[in-house]
């Protein structure tokens, strides 16, 4: 098989090998260095492969006789071009036939009119690269033959040098995808080349794409309608012109599918840096689902007010730290490969809330007009900084900002505003230093200045235009409520809340009472109200004030009522709860502390201080004690009267004054009077008692010092008389017995007595009151 080109003769501007400098496969340099690399090259060829190509001159005659018997087959080499590549050098390029095993070629270029003919043999790859006259027509052959068989077949080229210039393949080729879309960037070396044509398949097909796409101009060209998780391969070839008459497919680009979700941020954290005032060490991790496809990351940051530069920083791994200031901040990060970008996710990073604030007085401003304002600063910064960066903002609109100069003082005085300041709205501006002083713009993002401190103003300032809202009471009491508010929204403030004032007045259905009020402080959003009265509804409503004056109430009026005076059945259950647990636990600590804090009473049984009474005693002993009269005060005395009288049940009535004043002394401070009796009741139920009005007049006082039955102790019991008494008459006797009833006919009731009562007097000097037993 024969691949024919037929070219024009024409001049030849040299003979030999020549070389474009530019070629990449040579290197650039002077002359005689890249003629002896060549040479070096040559030599190496020569001595190392003994089936190197070898060239030298060559006739006609020779060709025909040597050659003859070499024919063009189908089944033998095939396919012979040439290019003109650069000045003076051709390219040829061929395919091998299909039979043959262990090829060697040999390619021979006649160009006739100057009787050129050189002869490359001994020639192992499919390519070679020769010297021509590039204005002078040529004929190339390639002859293969094969070592175990004698059959030689040969391929022809025939054209015109200049006019085989092949350009191609592309110098730079760059991709792009997006959205399905493939954007090629290609750079030609040869400038003549103005259109390319790209075919493309997905990665494993047989097949390309049958619809070729051409470039729009002379760089892009763009495809659509792509998979956009399909692996591409894709090839490029220019477009033949006058100047590029060969123009061949480029190597096959592989490229990758598009990064089409974005990352996902999983910490953030914003903390301190130890020693560093004004700075901050933000710390993000994020992860990517596609790992296996991407390079690496953009992360990109800027400030939030737009000051340049917007900062680029590649990281392979998912993580970064970076050192800013306080100021508000947006960042984000993309995966990359080398065809796309994924989508990226954002971060915007607020303002820093707990740098220096007005409070440390650190900054202050003054506003000269609505478009200048004079900065302050406390602290001496010109000695270290000398370039500033000032930046300002009304809530939910776009930070504005300027850098100045300044080396003189510690104010600075900004002009020309690019925007007007609003009356009645609070602005925050906060003031950062810089350290580099060659240039007070910023250089980069990260790591490029500090925060020295912010503060707020007001160009104008107002009164409040609303109250707090949603007022609420709770926690109520008999005199007592505590009140709670939401907090006036900042655009309705209008000003700096210097605080509330609180207006309750008692609430009445026919009028209200006089109104009183309260201011507190702006930061409370609750507050108790006391001196309240109980029972009583009142009418609550709250205002706000600034230095411009006080604001409008509260639309809304809160109306609670304070407890009324009850029964506080939770005080009855304490109440309750402390008397069972006195009557459970009271007994047994009372027992005990008794023992520990008194000590213990003898019995009176074994006191020595009373005399035990044995035997019997005369009558007339004990009648003796009624003679007995006490010639000083006594304590205590002791009688026993014996009556044997029948008293009249008449006399019972004239006898009860005296039984009830006996029973009042007993309340006497001074006097204890205990009676021991008892009573019985006869069959009528009617009561007899022993005692007439009769015999009291004859009770005598004993002295106790000077009676036989003197007892030097307080004890006296029933068992101390029981031991003192004659056998013949019982101690214990009751102070009246009822007896039987007289005939019928009489109405009197006997008493028989053996003894009355037995009685202990005690007098003093305040009361003569008496106690009986």
């Amino acid at each position: 098989m024969v691949s024919v080109f037929e070219a024009v003769p024409g001049n030849m501007v040299g003979s030999g090998f020549q070389f474009d400098y530019l070629d990449p496969k040579f290197p650039s340099g002077g002359n005689h260095s890249y003629f002896f690399i060549v040479g070096l090259i040559l030599v190496y060829h020569t001595t190392l492969s003994s089936q190197a190509s070898n060239s030298g001159k060559c006739s006609v005659k020779t060709i025909a006789s040597e050659y003859k018997q070499c024919e063009i087959h189908q089944d033998g080499v095939h396919d012979l071009e040439c290019f003109y590549k650069t000045r003076g050098s051709v390219n040829c390029l061929w395919k091998p036939g299909n039979h043959a095993s262990e090829k060697t070629y040999t390619l021979i270029i006649q160009q006739p009119p100057r009787k050129y003919c050189r002869r490359y043999y001994n020639i192992i790859d499919t390519s070679e690269e020769i010297a021509v006259y590039e204005n002078i027509s040529l004929t190339v052959e390639v002859f293969e033959k094969s070592s175990k068989s004698a059959n030689c077949t040969k391929a022809v080229f025939r054209g015109l040098p200049k006019r085989m210039l092949q350009c191609g393949p592309p110098h730079i080729v760059s991709f792009r995808r997006h959205s399905g879309t493939l954007v090629m960037n290609i750079s030609w070396r040869p400038k003549a080349i103005t259109d390319y044509s790209v075919r493309y398949k997905a990665l494993g097909s047989l097949l390309w794409n049958e619809t070729s796409s051409r470039s729009q101009n002379r760089e892009i060209c763009t495809v659509k309608g792509l998979n956009s998780l399909l692996v591409y391969t894709v090839q490029i070839q220019c477009v033949n012109n006058e100047t590029c008459s060969e123009c061949a497919w480029s190597e096959a680009y592989t490229v990758p599918s598009e990064l089409t979700t974005q990352p996902v941020i999983v910490s953030l954290e914003d903390t301190d840096i130890a020693g560093a005032k004004g700075h901050r060490l933000l710390s993000f991790t994020w992860k990517f689902s596609a790992e296996e496809l991407h390079d690496r990351y953009y992360v990109t940051v800027g400030k939030a007010s737009g000051e340049a530069p917007c900062e680029q920083i590649n990281v392979t791994k998912p993580e970064i730290r970076l050192n800013l200031s306080y100021s508000a901040y947006h960042l984000n990060i993309s995966a990359v490969n080398n065809v796309s970008t994924s989508p990226a996710v954002s971060q915007a990073i607020p303002q820093r809330e707990d740098m220096p604030s007005m409070r440390n007085e650190k900054l202050n401003v003054t506003v000269r007009s609505n478009t200048s304002l004079t900065i302050y600063w406390k602290d001496n910064l010109i000695k270290k900084y000398v370039c500033y960066s000032v930046e300002w903002m009304k809530r939910g609109h776009k930070v504005n900002y300027k850098s100045f100069y300044e080396n003189a003082n510690n104010y600075r005085t900004l002009y020309h505003l690019p925007e007007a300041l609003e009356p009645y709205q609070r602005y925050n501006i906060t003031l950062h230093t810089r350290p580099d002083k060659d240039t007070c713009n910023m250089k980069r993002v990260n790591n490029s200045e500090n925060t020295y401190g912010s503060t707020q103003f007001y160009f104008i300032e107002g009164s409040p235009v609303s109250g707090p809202a949603n007022i609420s009471s709770y926690n109520v009491t008999l005199n007592s409520v505590v009140l709670k508010w939401l907090s006036i929204p900042e655009e309705d403030i209008r000003g700096f809340l210097l605080g509330y004032i609180i207006y309750y007045m008692e609430y009445h259905h026919r009028g209200a009472s006089t109104e009183r009020n309260i201011t507190v402080d702006p930061l409370f959003n609750n507050y108790e109200l006391g001196d309240l009265k109980s029972g009583t509804a009142y009418q609550v409503q709250i205002s706000g004030f600034t230095q411009a004056g006080e604001g409008v109430r509260s639309k809304a009026t809160c109306i609670f009522k304070t407890n009324e005076g009850s029964f506080n059945f939770s005080a009855v259950i304490a109440v309750f709860a402390v008397v069972a647990s006195v009557l459970i636990f009271g007994s047994p600590i009372i027992k005990r502390a008794k023992v520990i804090l008194w000590p213990s009473i003898p019995s009176p049984g074994n006191s020595n201080a009373m005399q035990k009474m044995e035997g019997p005693f005369e009558r007339e002993l004990l009648e003796s004690l009624n003679t007995l009269k006490v010639e000083e005060w006594d304590t205590n005395s002791l009688q026993v009267v014996e009556k044997e009288d029948v008293i009249p049940a008449s006399t019972l009535p004239s006898m009860m004054p005296l039984l009830h004043a006996s029973e009042d002394d007993v309340d006497s401070p001074e006097m204890t009077c205990n009676w021991i009796q008892g009573d019985t009741e006869d069959a009528t139920g009617d009561i007899s008692p022993d005692i007439t009005t009769e015999t009291l007049p004859d009770v005598q006082r004993t002295n106790p010092q000077s009676s036989p039955f003197a007892f030097s102790s307080d004890y006296t019991t029933m068992e101390m008389f029981q031991q003192g008494m004659p056998p013949g008459i019982p101690v214990n006797t009751s102070v009246s017995q009822a007896m039987e009833s007289e005939p019928e006919d009489t109405d009197l009731t006997v008493v028989k007595s053996g003894l009355d009562y037995i009685g202990q007097f005690s007098t003093s000097p305040n009361s003569d009151s008496k106690e009986m037993f």
